[in-house]
């Protein structure tokens, strides 16, 4: 398992914050933002921090802390995930809450953003406990969320089941008669507790999809080319299923426990098979061979898909990346030096902001269909998704190529222009 020292982990929560402000600097003074608007968006509305107590299964007592920043709600709810990790905090509910607010107000969503989770590791912690400790934090965050306010979703070690706790907590806390209204204070729900078909594949398929419009804008065919994946979770699994779908290949993946490599590809399936019976963990598969961490980021591929944690590439590795694509899967996988290096070098990067934002396009349909009372089907769902995602990738590119910058400043501007608007036309209480 890769470990990191405590000082490593107050760096990364600190440099994600400190990435996410640089960017958004960098693009307020490209745009010459409203200095008035400026200080509403660089700082976040809400931050909600809660202690509470859980009774193990040993009849033990534990005191968990867990987080819920509301960034900006100007366009709409605040929307965001809620990760289970250690390395969950103040500083870094922080900058993934203000990612979510440009990820949101980019796909053209009526949503503001909203991040949060708590600090542990889920390994730790049996199915039970985890259900207690899941739906004491739905107890503690109170009216803090809601289905018109602020609507969690499943991120990082969390998934349909957690949410499935936290929507039968929240609707037993609600008259009876308000219940059935409540069903959409969470996304990413089981689909026989209100959760939409497709919900599930959703951020790996937008992250397959802005790769193959990439490829399509770039008269590149995607056979052959060969990829490698960081995270083979949620996002990073259903990334690759569609890729190797597509006709490319999987050389290498990398998850919490370690790499593997095999240049002749690894076929996604039978790996996901292999995770299942193992723990989660891509170790000791058999039809690949170990591969040190540190070489991972360095392998000759012509794709690299960080579906894991943020801060992974960075000042220290950017200049071994032989990939020519990256696609962000991850929010804030690349920092703000480790791109610079990589730009110089031509390699493309499909920001996070753009690239992962399936997901919260496809708990924005959920959401809808719990409003409304509808049914969609898959092949709907995905037919709306990969249209939706077709219009925010166009706009970016061509955003890029009309101010000759690169995609994730592209994709800022996008964003933040569309909220100082939104500001400009509402104007300031009171």
């Amino acid at each position: 398992m890769i470990v990191k020292t405590p000082e490593q982990k107050k760096a990364l929560k600190q440099g994600m914050l400190a990435n996410v402000m640089r960017q958004f600097d960098n693009v307020a003074d490209i745009i010459d933002l409203n200095p008035n608007i400026r200080k509403i968006l660089e700082v976040t509305n809400n931050e909600l921090v809660v202690h509470f107590p859980v009774r193990m299964d040993d009849g033990e007592v534990e005191i968990f802390t867990g987080y819920r920043v509301q960034h900006n709600n100007s366009l709409g709810p605040y929307k965001g995930g809620l990760r289970y990790h250690p390395t969950v905090d103040i500083d870094a509910a922080r900058a993934l809450a203000m990612w979510m607010t440009w990820k949101t107000s980019l796909a053209g969503l009526p949503y503001g953003g909203a991040k949060g989770g708590i600090q542990l590791d889920p390994t730790k912690y049996s199915n039970d406990e985890l259900q207690r400790i899941t739906r004491r934090f739905t107890y503690a965050l109170g009216d803090n969320i809601g289905p018109e306010l602020d609507i969690p979703a499943p991120d990082v070690n969390t998934n349909p089941q957690t949410m499935a706790w936290i929507l039968d907590t929240y609707m037993s806390t609600k008259s009876p008669a308000e219940r059935s209204t409540n069903m959409h204070v969470v996304t990413g729900k089981p689909i026989g507790a209100g959760g939409s078909q497709g919900r599930d594949r959703a951020t790996g398929y937008g992250v397959f999809l802005n790769i193959k419009f990439w490829a399509e804008h770039k008269n590149i065919d995607l056979k052959d080319k060969r990829f490698i994946v960081q995270g083979f979770g949620n996002v990073g699994y259903w990334a690759a299923h569609f890729l190797e779908k597509e006709g490319a290949s999987m050389i290498a993946v990398q998850d919490a426990y370690g790499s593997i490599v095999n240049e002749d590809g690894i076929s996604v399936e039978d790996l996901l098979a292999y995770t299942k019976a193992n723990k989660g963990s891509i170790m000791g598969f058999a039809k690949a061979e170990t591969l040190d961490n540190v070489a991972f980021f360095g392998l000759d591929c012509d794709i690299c898909i960080p579906a894991a944690l943020g801060n992974q590439i960075t000042e220290a590795n950017a200049s071994s990346v032989k990939a020519y694509l990256i696609a962000e899967g991850a929010n804030g996988p690349t920092d703000v030096a480790a791109e610079e290096i990589l730009l110089k070098k031509g390699v493309a990067i499909l920001p996070d902001i753009l690239c992962n934002s399936g997901g919260v396009i496809g708990s924005y349909f959920e959401w809808l269909q719990n409003r409304n009372g509808e049914i969609w089907q898959l092949d709907e769902v995905l037919q709306k998704l990969e249209k939706k995602l077709r219009e925010s990738f166009i706009k970016v590119v061509e955003t890029s190529e009309s101010r000759k910058i690169d995609m994730r400043t592209a994709a800022f501007i996008i964003a933040i222009e569309r909220l100082e608007e939104a500001y400009v036309q509402r104007g300031i209480f009171p």
